[in-house]
This record gives structure tokens, sequence and C-alpha cells, in this order.
């Protein structure tokens, strides 16, 4: 569907000036949108699994964890698929941000992922510009993921930073010199972005992200010693299909959580590069972008 198509439907969570402005700049933050009820239950189940990570000496399938990691300390970079590990993370993608995204990618939407990231006043939780899509090429770029910040989020501790416009421009290259994949603009084309209109999208805890896949992103290092988690789920409209293998499928990949499957894929002209193949497995953006694992990475906040 084409955003004027999507547009012309009647939204159901999102108002239609938020719709406008996801559009035409790529991205559209919405503070205080979470119910607190809802919002407590997310807060406690991560609380939780933070707690469950100190025993945790290295990452594997659950959790990745940054350099310090300790049970004194702990230091969880990534919870990998929450909506396999918690039925309360999977209700909330298949509900409120399943509404979300219909009223973004129109009436029939399939879930791509699901991850939680953490900010920890830490170096290694900077994650440096990039654009999502060429993790997970599609047929074409009606492909968004929301974030839900789970803590208060101002400029002291890392909020995600999207260029308006963005999504409307070309894609960049995600390899590095030497042909290895970094997930990450290169230094000198990160230079050259012009920072003078990038939106910090700040709020407090249960206010949401919004931005398409297309759309150039990042977020600094957290200056606060209080952990900033940010729940994120991407999904795509069910007419964009997959044509790589999935970087990290968890069991609900690929449901339609709104409306119905598609029996047509729509095809964008607009290239996109391709990323390594996945199959082998991956840890997490962080650890692409710092050079521990050249062919991992997901795209992340």
């Amino acid at each position: 569907m084409t955003p004027e198509e999507i547009l012309a439907e009647p939204p159901r969570v999102l108002t239609q000036a938020q719709r406008e402005h996801y559009f035409e700049h790529g991205y559209v933050g919405v503070e205080s949108f979470v119910p607190a009820d809802t919002l407590a239950e997310l807060i406690a189940v991560t609380d939780a699994f933070v707690d469950q990570s100190r025993t945790e000496t290295h990452s594997g399938s659950v959790f990745d964890i940054g350099p310090g990691h300790s049970a004194d300390t702990p230091v969880l970079r990534r919870l990998k698929s929450p909506d396999d590990q918690s039925a309360t993370y999977w209700a909330f993608a298949k509900g409120l941000m399943a509404d979300v995204a219909a009223d973004l990618v129109g009436p029939n939407v399939v879930f791509h992922h699901s991850k939680l990231n953490f900010k920890w006043f830490d170096e290694s939780d900077t994650v440096k510009w990039h654009q999502d899509i060429q993790f997970f090429p599609h047929t074409n770029y009606n492909v968004l993921t929301i974030g839900c910040y789970l803590a208060d989020t101002d400029m002291t501790n890392g909020p995600l930073a999207v260029k308006p416009g963005s999504h409307n421009r070309d894609l960049y290259d995600q390899y590095g010199a030497d042909g290895k994949w970094t997930g990450q603009l290169s230094d000198a084309d990160a230079a050259a972005i012009d920072a003078s209109d990038v939106d910090y999208l700040t709020g407090p805890a249960g206010s949401i992200t919004i931005h398409n896949a297309r759309a150039l992103h990042y977020s600094p290092s957290s200056k606060s010693a209080r952990p900033r988690p940010l729940l994120l789920n991407c999904y795509s409209s069910a007419d964009a299909k997959p044509y790589t293998p999935h970087p990290d499928p968890s069991s609900h990949a690929y449901h339609v959580v709104r409306g119905h499957p598609v029996r047509w894929a729509h095809h964008d002209p607009r290239p996109c590069q391709i990323p390594p193949d996945w199959s082998g497995g991956y840890s997490s953006i962080y650890a692409a972008q710092s050079g521990e694992d050249a062919k991992t990475g997901q795209g992340a906040m």
C-alpha cells in the first residue's frame, strides 16, 4: 500500500497528524502512550530478567552481556527475542503495538522480531549511525520498528536520534573497507551527516518511538548510572516479503498480527544492500559495531 492509501484508512490508535509526520519525516515519537498498568507489568518482567542475567558469564541465546558484567554489576546489553521469553512481551507485541503498526503499514501486519536493549553508562552501549533494512531486506520499504521506553529518557541516558527525511534518501554501505559487515556507516559517511536537524526522541517511561527501516538513526552513550531499557518490536506490511534469511527468528517471526496474509508482493524499485548470510547466527549490533564478531548484528537503537 502507498502512504496515501494507508492514510485514507481510519486511524486505530495514532492521530492523523502523527501518521502524517511519520510518512513525511520517516519517524514519529509519541509521549506517554502506553497505559500505566501495561507499563508497570513490562517493567516488572524486565527487572526480573535483569536479575536473572546476574548469573551469566557470557552472551548466549537469551542474554547479550557487555564488558564488565557481573552478579554485582549487571551489564545486560540486550534481552534477545523477548517475545519468546515472556508472554507479557508477546501480548504487548501482538496487542497495542500491532495496532500502532497497522496505522502506519496498513491493515495487514506481519511481526518480524523483537529485542530489548539497555543503556548502562558504558561506552559499549553506543549505537552508531545505521539503517535497519540492510539487516533484513524486503521487497518494499513498508517496514518499521516501534520502541517503548521502559524508563524516563532524556539527553542524559541515550535517546534514539533520527535524521528527518533520510528514509527517502539513499541507503548506505554498511560493510567496512575490509569487506566485513559492520552494521554501521563508515566514519566518513557518519561525519558527513548534517546533524543540525537530528531529532532526539525523549520522553517519560511509556513513550514510544517509531522509525522506518530506511531512516538513519543512532543513540549516544548514556551518562546516567541508571539503566535505560528500550523494548523494540519490528513489523512489516504483509506485501513486504523478506528475501534474505531472518537474522534471528523467534517462534513468532512472520506471524500475521493484524488482518490477513496476502497473495501478491509489492516490489519497490529502489535497491537494497544484501547482508551476510545470517543462517550461522549472530549476537547483537553492539558486538558487530565494536568488532567483537564481524558476522553479527541486527538493527538497534
